[in-house]
Parts: C-alpha cells; sequence; structure tokens
C-alpha cells in the first residue's frame, strides 16, 4: 500500500459530506488517539466536508452524545474541504466511496489524488466493511455503527503512519 512509503506524514485531513458526524468523529478519534500515545503529538488532524451545507456548525448532536458515552469531545466546527488542503495535508481520509470521488474530482493533479484514501482502507476488526456508512438519517444505532467503524479505522491508519 503507498502509505507505507508516506510513514513520515504528519498532517491528517478527514472527510465526509458534510463535516458533521463522520469526519468531526474521526477527527476526535484521532486526537484522542494520538493523546493517548507517547510521541503522537506531532500529526495534526482536521476535518472538512464536500459540501458547505453545515459550515460553522458543531457536530450533530446525535454524533457529539454517542461520542461522549465512549470518553470522546467532538467539537469541532464544519467547515468545507479547499484546493488549499491538498496542499496543506500529507493524507485525506475519505468516509466512503463518494468521498472518495469527489476528492479526486477536487484533486488538480496525481500527486493530490494519491493523497486520498478511505478510512476502510484501515479497517482492522471490521475489514468485511467497505465504507463508514453515513448515519445523518439514520438512528442511534447507526450513528453507534459509525463510530465503532471510525474507531477501528483510526486505530488502523494510527498504526500504519505510526
Amino acid at each position: 500500500m503507498e502509505m507505507k512509503e508516506n510513514m513520515d506524514k504528519r498532517k491528517i485531513l478527514f472527510v465526509c459530506l458534510g463535516n458533521i458526524c463522520r469526519s468531526p468523529a474521526a477527527e476526535g478519534v484521532m486526537k484522542k488517539l494520538l493523546e493517548e500515545r507517547a510521541g503522537g503529538t506531532d500529526i495534526v488532524v482536521d476535518s472538512a466536508g464536500i459540501g458547505p451545507w453545515h459550515a460553522g456548525q458543531l457536530p450533530d448532536s446525535r454524533m457529539r452524545r454517542c461520542g461522549a458515552r465512549r470518553g470522546y469531545r467532538f467539537d469541532s466546527i464544519a467547515r468545507q474541504v479547499g484546493h488549499e488542503d491538498f496542499t496543506r495535508f500529507d493524507i485525506i481520509v475519505a468516509m466512503d466511496g463518494d468521498n472518495v470521488k469527489a476528492l479526486r474530482a477536487l484533486a488538480r493533479s496525481e500527486a493530490e489524488r494519491r493523497k486520498i484514501v478511505c478510512l476502510s482502507d484501515f479497517f482492522i476488526e471490521n475489514r468485511h466493511c467497505a465504507t463508514v456508512p453515513d448515519p445523518y438519517y439514520g438512528t442511534d444505532s447507526d450513528f453507534e455503527t459509525a463510530l465503532t467503524l471510525i474507531e477501528d479505522g483510526c486505530r488502523g491508519l494510527l498504526e500504519e503512519i505510526s
């Protein structure tokens, strides 16, 4: 996998559709994993959304509650991904295939496209899952499932880049 070639990368951007459910949760999970890990503070983590619909908002209250039950604090402010993110970040982690396609369309070069990966590529316990499904129109159970997958993918990603 190309990530092996880029193990020195230290800036990660998580991206989902609106930046209020999955990507801010991934940002919060990764930040907590880094806090718990000695020497992990040199990794910068952020999140963004494909679209502008929720820019300026906190993460969805259902995801914040779900995260709080597991000891996370999801409090980033939603923003839209932009061209500058391909310069600022070394790894751009999409939550699903549609996000990957949208990011590839936004990328201006093959080098930028190589930065795009899908979180499911790093699943350890849930390798049978191809994506982190969007829980926005779902139930609390859907948020729990998404967070479980995000935790798994973040652990796998951290192992890959450490």
